[in-house]
């Protein structure tokens, strides 16, 4: 069957759950996240307070220049922990398989770190009014909507392979998420900050086209369950 493969079969051999160099990628991108959302929430005023605070204070002189620095340069700083954190996505699933270092702790806490990172981002972009809220609970819903299907088919045996649709959104959020923190700057440079909009779109779009094609396989492999003793 297309997209669904018995698991048996496909899986990769799995050591016991130990802490090796991916799962530690995987666990400092779950660790970046409140990072993440601090930076993009903290407000101007709070950061221009923590500055007049410390100034003057002896020994710690190149705090009020850094907290300075991070307000006039939030969004780039944003930018930088979300895509360092996106690097470690692809990163340790990589090495996992490279080195042979395929753990059920890995596993259990690649898509959570994942959704965390995602949804933290697109919460914190609909609190800074950069992306509306009724895009975000539909992309945001999609990730547990299928999340729910797969662990479903999970426990029948059934892998439900990822599909063009699927990887096309992972795509356009990173690039979606990106452009929305820079919007500010990107209306600096010129009338660019449509962009992080129209980009939303296209996640939206991937990601409805993605959970219907899941929906597709999870009905397709239903049919071939055997039915509950009567």
């Amino acid at each position: 069957m297309p997209g669904v493969v018995a698991s048996a079969a496909r899986k990769p051999p799995m050591r016991p759950s130990s802490l090796n160099l991916p799962t530690a990628l995987t666990l400092f991108r779950i660790f970046l996240v409140p990072l993440l959302v601090v930076v993009l929430l903290t407000p101007p005023w709070v950061t221009a307070e923590l500055r007049d605070r410390v100034e003057g204070v002896y020994g710690i002189g190149w705090v009020p220049e850094a907290v300075q620095w991070m307000s006039e340069w939030r969004e780039v700083v944003g930018v930088a922990i979300f895509l360092l954190a996106a690097a470690t996505d692809a990163l340790d699933g990589w090495l996992a398989r490279r080195r042979g270092e395929v753990t059920t702790l890995g596993i259990l806490l690649d898509p959570i770190a994942d959704k965390l990172l995602t949804s933290s981002a697109f919460i914190s972009l609909v609190e800074l009014d950069l992306a509306p809220a009724w895009m975000i609970v539909v992309i945001v819903g999609r990730e547990f909507a299928v999340s729910g299907m797969r662990s479903v088919a999970a426990t029948r045996g059934v892998v439900m392979a990822a599909s063009p649709w699927g990887k096309l959104k992972t795509v356009s959020q990173v690039v979606a998420i990106v452009l929305l923190i820079l919007t500010n700057t990107l209306e600096r440079w010129g009338p660019f900050g449509f962009l992080g909009k129209v980009m939303l779109w296209l996640v939206l779009l991937a990601a409805i086209g993605s959970a219907a094609d899941y929906f597709r396989k999870f009905l397709r492999a239903m049919e071939t369950w055997p039915s509950p003793p009567s």
